[in-house]
């Protein structure tokens, strides 16, 4: 969400005891990210935010000119791949001190490097009839990340465990209906939409500057991205929730997703990719190697194929062959993967290079046979040049989305998870969570 929230209340909150609970997950790292901000005047303000320098979560509270309650963690949060929950707990009503201010993520208490505690009763700058933020805090810290299940609970201070709970397998998962309070000020965005409008019954509804976006990735479905943390050789730069990227025309090297798929276990995935602006030897495949483990382009690796836009052959191992055709800026390339039977295929624009029958099984008409014996055990979907070229690609792992830019027409997707532009081959599915449990 790189979009800010703002609004201002007309009736006065609970400044001494609130709570903020809301699932996030980090598009940009290394950058001041702000989950809420507010000042009600000159030196008094509240802030919430990932810090730039370190990726830790910084919780103060700003009153007459000086700090009057300071929370930093301890740990820096850097998984671009995941949803976090976090809840931001205030109660400074409380004869004890540890109790007044407090953070958790996934369901525990963090760890502290810095941990100053508000004085008993002290006012925190949220809750008044100035105005409030999310997703930034005035010009400044505006978020890249995603947002759900964001609910502001005023005049309560509720544990995590009223808006999430572990399942069977020891996993913190999301409570889609609380049954929470929220007093005057309080209010419940994004319910499984993008819409700013106040779902807690308050009618406390926020204006936008610019547009949000909805995704179809959620905390209880996360999808695939490509891995801004694995950007060794290529130094790209990720935009639009990490899922467009422009290579540097000093390497030939490449990135990965985040998820990745089994490479000796059942299963059929599927993904588009748009080339923006192509190089003359952009490539797009499947690696086994993260780019801080290769020393070359994946095309170069035993567990590695790339289709080159030049001619479209394929290039494993640093050989090529003839398998499709050429491909440039604006087309979008398909790529389907059948980990059942070992098997790689190729379309551009809705059409199945080399006469490919994904649904052919172990006959593999018009595949590409893949080996299971990887470096990791794993593939994951790959992009970037084979020569010191720049491109531009945007991913759709089944988001809907070639950047910023929904797709012209989805296709049927059998089943049921994503939104691509072309029909998703029946049997496979959309790198998620949801997808690799199917």
């Amino acid at each position: 969400m790189a979009t800010q929230l703002s609004r201002t209340f007309g009736s006065q909150g609970n400044q001494r005891k609130f709570t903020i609970s809301t699932w996030v997950k980090r598009n940009k790292l290394g950058t001041t990210q702000s989950f809420f901000g507010s000042g009600g005047a000159t030196n008094y303000s509240t802030a919430m935010y990932f810090r730039g320098s370190d990726d830790t979560i910084v919780f103060y509270n700003y009153f007459n000119g000086a700090y009057a309650g300071q929370k930093y963690s301890s740990a820096s949060y850097r998984d671009t791949s995941a949803w976090y929950h976090i809840v931001f707990r205030v109660d400074t009503t409380s004869a004890t001190a540890s109790e007044r201010m407090r953070i958790y993520v996934n369901g525990e208490e963090i760890s502290y490097a810095t941990s100053n505690n508000p004085n008993q009763n002290q006012t925190m700058e949220v809750g008044h009839t100035g105005t409030h933020y999310i997703g930034g805090y005035g010009t400044g810290a505006q978020a890249e990340m995603c947002m759900s299940h964001y609910h502001y609970c005023d005049g309560q201070s509720y544990a995590p465990t009223e808006f999430g709970e572990y399942d069977a397998n020891g996993v913190w998962k999301i409570k889609l209906e609380p049954s929470v309070s929220y007093g005057v000020s309080g209010h419940f965005l994004f319910n499984n939409d993008a819409s700013v409008t106040d779902q807690s019954g308050l009618g406390n509804n926020w204006s936008t500057s610019g547009t949000l976006t909805q995704t179809e990735d959620n905390p209880s479905n996360v999808f695939c991205t490509m891995n801004p943390l694995d950007n060794y050789w290529q130094n790209s730069t990720f935009t639009n929730g990490n899922n467009t990227f422009v290579t540097v025309a000093s390497n030939e090297n490449y990135n990965t997703s985040t998820l990745a798929m089994p490479s000796n276990d059942a299963g059929k995935y599927y993904c588009e990719v748009k080339v923006d602006s192509a190089s003359a030897y952009t490539v797009l495949g499947i690696a086994g190697k993260l780019t801080t483990s290769a020393t070359s382009n994946f095309k170069n690796h035993s567990d590695g194929y790339a289709l080159t836009s030049d001619s479209g052959n394929i290039i494993n191992n640093n050989i090529s062959s003839s398998y499709g055709v050429s491909y440039t800026t604006n087309d979008i390339i398909g790529i389907a993967v059948d980990t059942d039977n070992n098997k790689l295929y190729f379309s551009k624009n809705g059409t199945w290079m080399n006469s490919g029958v994904p649904t052919s099984g172990a006959t593999g008409t018009g595949a590409i046979s893949i080996t299971t014996d990887t470096t990791n055990g794993y593939y994951m979907f790959a992009g970037g040049t084979r020569h010191n070229d720049s491109a531009q690609l945007s991913w759709n792992f089944g988001n809907g989305y070639f950047g910023t830019t929904a797709v012209a027409s989805a296709g049927t997707n059998a089943s049921g998870i994503g939104i691509f532009e072309y029909d998703v081959p029946t049997g496979y599915t959309a790198l998620s969570t949801k997808g690799l449990n199917l």
